[in-house]
């Protein structure tokens, strides 16, 4: 039996352990998860009960950025793990600020006590400093930094698509393009079914 993912597929979390399990090349079973209707298996395997969770052998992963270290320690074909330390730094602060400012734009109705302008604001602050690290990726070549943050970008971007293009933000407008436009990413945004105790693994990539 493979190792077993409980995924979402348009959570950015299971995105990014989606992404390093397909550069890794494995397979996983893949589980789809519905949020509002989680299986005991998947209650079972995570203590957060939140995906992604990749369940191996006899311990689980309940952490997106552990996913994706796990599976590219097994194998790390393009290099993601050779990475400065201060890719690390960028993730932190992707996960940290610009996530609760994603959050606080894209969901303003449930923090009625937070300004969504405010919100905005501090996300694209974030964007701003990436916009002047970036050039076609965040360093030499495409690392763990990139694959981790790539999913809130793009979660961030289609809140207002059209606003979001007309930023004066062009290396981010185009490193968020590479990737939307890769094979890669329309692998891992595959449409599954609901996972069901009891039905036949899906095997991923």
């Amino acid at each position: 039996m493979p190792p077993i993912l409980y995924s979402f597929r348009r959570c950015p979390y299971a995105m990014r352990a989606r992404l390093a399990l397909h550069v890794a090349g494995g397979p996983v079973a893949l589980r789809e998860v519905v949020l509002r209707d989680k299986p005991a298996a998947f209650l079972a395997a995570s203590d957060s009960a939140t995906v992604p969770c990749l369940v191996d052998v006899a311990h689980s992963i309940d952490e997106s950025l552990d996913v994706m270290i796990w599976a590219l320690k097994r194998n790390d074909p393009e290099g993601w793990l050779n990475m400065p330390s201060e890719g690390h730094e960028w993730i932190a602060r992707c996960d940290g600020p610009f996530k609760h400012a994603l959050d606080r734009t894209k969901y303003a109705v449930r923090y009625p006590d937070q300004n969504p302008v405010d919100a905005r604001d501090q996300a694209m602050a974030f964007l701003h400093d990436l916009e002047k690290q970036l050039g076609v990726w965040i360093f030499e070549h495409a690392t763990l930094a990139d694959y981790a943050i790539l999913p809130f970008v793009r979660q961030f971007a289609f809140i207002d698509k059209p606003r979001f293009d007309a930023e004066p933000l062009p290396r981010v407008h185009a490193w968020l393009r590479v990737f939307l436009n890769t094979q890669r990413f329309a692998d891992i945004m595959h449409k599954y079914p609901q996972w069901h105790a009891g039905d036949a693994e899906v095997l991923f990539p």
